[in-house]
């Protein structure tokens, strides 16, 4: 009887943690490929969410990002009147909302009245969401790319230790002093600096140790990714604007060649579906 119980029990601890790994399985094979410099994968970042049909910078962009299986999504974090952290892209709600005036001359019970406004324009029934609600949505699913729209980096890093999700999330920014500062808060922060030439690329490389660059296309050249990844760093380009317009329009073989040319395997894009299929038929995702 007794061993009956034995077998019974170690049977059910492996229950247990096989679907605990199952659980953390998405966002952990994620982080192990942003991390493993030898990876064939190219990662696909959506840019503001998934928000093709949806808000940008909402929490149902970030669900749809998830569902289509992205591999990071990429929000803008600012902090309201009373110091709480909201995602926003722009320092004004005008654009993005049924509202007007600053993020920062705003309570955050005030910006819960305003609705968002959907990529064809229309209001929503969506709220501006908080940083936090933000990362309980992502929590142990996908990896997020903070794009640091403020100088109170401090309570950024607060909502992110308050949360747990200092495994998911990476710190975007061009400016060096933020990054530095966040590294005084949390010195196990990943980073992303963004550079503007094969100096600067080489510069934060050796600052930040980061795994990850961001470059632009003017400076998109066979020497910059060989420093880069022989940092051991991968390289993040965007597809935005021009690129992701010809992309809705058909050109997509020509779009992908030009966008991996040269080696990039991290992908910002407004158009994730489009990308995703092309890099899983290609098996450069899986």
């Amino acid at each position: 009887m007794k061993i009956k119980q034995f077998i019974y029990a170690l049977a059910l601890v492996s229950v247990l943690i096989s679907c605990r790994a199952s659980q953390e399985e998405p966002v952990t094979t994620t982080i192990n490929e942003f991390h493993n410099e030898k990876s064939t994968t190219v990662l696909v970042a959506a840019h503001r969410g998934a928000h093709n049909g949806n808000s940008e910078n909402s929490i149902s962009s970030i669900k749809h990002a998830i569902e289509i299986g992205v591999d990071i999504v990429e929000l803008d974090v600012r902090v309201s009147k009373d110091g709480i952290t909201v995602l926003m892209h722009d320092g004004r709600i005008d654009r993005t909302t049924n509202g007007k005036g600053k993020v920062e001359d705003y309570t955050l019970e005030e910006l819960k009245k305003f609705r968002l406004k959907t990529w064809y324009g229309s209001v929503s029934d969506e709220q501006i969401p908080t940083f936090e609600e933000a990362l309980l949505v992502v929590k142990g699913k996908i990896m997020v790319d903070i794009d640091i729209k403020t100088s109170n980096v401090k309570a950024i890093v607060a909502t992110v230790k308050k949360t747990g999700t200092q495994q998911e999330v990476f710190y975007f920014d061009n400016d060096y002093l933020g990054l530095d500062e966040i590294k005084q808060l949390d010195n196990s922060s990943k980073f992303m600096p963004r550079a503007y030439s094969l100096k600067m690329a080489d510069s934060a490389l050796a600052r930040f140790n980061p795994p990850a660059i961001h470059i632009d296309p003017k400076f998109y050249t066979v020497e910059v990714v060989d420093l880069i990844k022989g940092k051991g760093a991968r390289v993040w380009i965007n597809a935005l604007g021009e690129a992701d317009c010809r992309l809705r329009g058909g050109s997509r073989e020509e779009v992908m060649n030009q966008l991996l040319a040269k080696g990039a395997n991290m992908i910002q894009t407004d158009e994730p579906e489009i990308i995703l299929q092309y890099l899983r038929e290609k098996e450069l995702h899986n």
